[in-house]
């Protein structure tokens, strides 16, 4: 089996990266064992949120002043602002529909209620474009009896925290009441699905209608719109005052629906999907890749003009570490990691952990290393880069999208 370009790892970078070569006319497969860290996605994308702990307005003038080492620099500040562009225009395509501008952040709510700098948000999910000026005062927090996957104390305090004036109201339906009958019901995956009809959605909207009051504002967790965001827009348009989600603790339904929609995407575009498979192995020759093997077509190598590595760091396993050193379980590619482990780390939870910067070492091609020997036909992408803290930064989405569209231009010859 031959293809132009094969990728490993369907996540976002991965998903990403071949939807942008298969709109070019490439045949892309793409290699993926399974869900990935997008499940853990509340609904918005970080392009660089805080550079040494300060929070940043604007991430394409921040970026320049980045290391030469961070990714950005590599793919080229000059380069970003078109890249996403094209990134947030891709989510639209795919059915994604977000806001926001990559030349000022805007404030995501997080489930504990603390505010963080984003760069895209879902169109339905609570965003604050500027601190001082609230899209609303009074808010009804809507709490769902029984679902305890979104801490209501934590959230509506760290509401009032960022000046908001919060009345809390638990509710329930018929529909909900339902699945209560097994608490292991009760998450946001199943109340996605049991709240799909239009009579389940008048339910919630005539509680939410009944319930709030003076409020200006109703929020609610964003347990709506496994598979699209119909049902989210008629819930919408049955309540009487403006309504918005806010994330919740994983699974996380926008998640779910980003990377079913960018994979629906994908095959649309005659994109082959494979999953529930890794890749394992590759067989080198002369400084290129030929092709590479699979556990479960270990017999079978796939074959390919080029390749790319979207496997993700420690979480997703594209990293690994022993006793001895940070290594890359795949290929055994270069690894910028320090060779002393006691460095890889430090004590307190809240500290700068050396590791979260460890990844494989790239040209400013984003072409993989080797035995010190660059890889001409290897490309790397996402969470496996090397050259930033995606948790210290707030640039991890950022750089998959980046990154997975720049090594997408740098296949096709920069179209």
């Amino acid at each position: 089996m031959r293809m132009d370009t094969i990728i490993m790892g369907g996540g976002l970078s991965g998903l990403i990266c071949g939807i942008a070569l298969a709109k070019r006319g490439q045949r892309v497969t793409i290699v993926a064992g399974g869900q990935s860290t997008l499940m853990f996605n509340g609904g918005s994308m970080e392009l660089l949120g805080c550079i040494d702990g300060n929070n940043v307005s604007n991430p394409l003038e921040a970026i320049s002043i980045l290391p030469q080492s961070h990714p950005y620099r590599k793919i080229g500040a000059e380069r970003i602002e078109a890249l996403a562009e094209e990134a947030k225009q891709m989510l639209a395509d795919a059915g994604i529909n977000m806001e926001g501008s990559a030349a000022a952040n805007h404030w995501r709510v997080t489930p504990m209620g603390i505010a963080k700098p984003a760069w895209l948000t879902l169109s339905e999910n609570l965003r604050i474009d500027d601190l001082g000026k609230l899209p609303a005062k009074r808010v009804a927090l809507m709490c769902i009896r029984g679902y305890f996957d979104q801490p209501n104390g934590m959230l509506a305090q760290g509401l009032r925290d960022l000046g908001f004036d919060v009345q809390t109201i638990e509710f329930t339906t018929d529909d909900i009441t339902a699945l209560r009958r097994s608490p292991s019901e009760m998450r946001a995956t199943s109340l996605a699905k049991r709240l799909l009809s239009t009579t389940a959605l008048q339910r919630v909207a005539d509680q939410i209608n009944a319930l709030t009051g003076e409020a200006d504002m109703v929020l609610l967790p964003s347990v709506l719109g496994q598979a699209d965001d119909s049902d989210i827009k008629t819930l919408q348009g049955m309540c009487n005052k403006p309504l918005r989600f806010v994330a919740t603790m994983p699974p996380v339904v926008a998640g779910m629906r980003m990377q079913t929609l960018l994979r629906h995407y994908f095959k649309m575009l005659g994109g082959n999907y494979l999953t529930g498979d890794t890749v394992i192995s590759g067989n080198f020759e002369d400084g290129k890749l030929l092709n590479v093997s699979t556990e479960k077509l270990n017999d079978m190598p796939l074959r390919a003009s080029n390749f790319v590595l979207a496997t993700g760091s420690f979480i997703s396993r594209g990293l690994a570490a022993n006793y001895e050193r940070v290594y890359e379980p795949v290929f055994d590619l270069d690894v910028d990691a320090d060779a002393d482990c006691d460095q890889w780390t430090r004590f307190g939870i809240l500290e700068p952990q050396a590791y979260f910067n460890y990844g494989v070492t790239t040209d400013g091609s984003l072409h993989c290393q080797r035995q010190g020997k660059t890889i001409s036909n290897l490309y790397a992408i996402g969470s496996v880069l090397s050259g930033h803290d995606a948790i210290k930064m707030g640039d991890g989405t950022g750089i998959s999208l980046i990154s997975a569209l720049a090594v997408a231009r740098n296949i096709t010859g920069g179209k």
